[in-house]
């Protein structure tokens, strides 16, 4: 019996952790439906520059193409890729040290 009490602790730690960020979701997507004009004119500046843009569950680093209603086109590694801006949560420019190289780590 005691055997499985650190089993199900495990699991309804799980349970709850995943319902918190589904719930999380839910309110992002709500509030976002008048901010993505917001979004939009924001995204335009990093046209041309290469980007960190993080979505709900990760993060893709790219040169960024174009910007349009729906969302951004990158170009990662000669491919392109389109993000829908209902799944972005933040775009920054690719963080560089003071002598202008890329950073290897972002910590954040």
């Amino acid at each position: 019996m005691s055997t499985y009490l650190p089993l199900f602790m495990l699991l309804i730690i799980i349970f709850v952790t995943q319902r918190n960020e589904k719930m999380m979701i839910k309110n992002i997507l709500s509030k976002r439906k008048t901010g993505d004009i917001k979004m939009f004119e924001l995204a335009k500046k990093f046209i041309g520059k290469e980007c960190v843009i993080y979505t709900f569950n990760s993060q893709i680093t790219g040169v960024v193409k174009d910007v349009n209603n729906g969302g951004i086109l990158i170009e990662k590694s000669g491919e392109l890729e389109a993000v829908n801006f209902d799944f972005i949560v933040r775009i920054r420019e690719y963080p560089r040290n003071k002598n202008g190289k890329k950073k290897s780590v972002i910590l954040d």
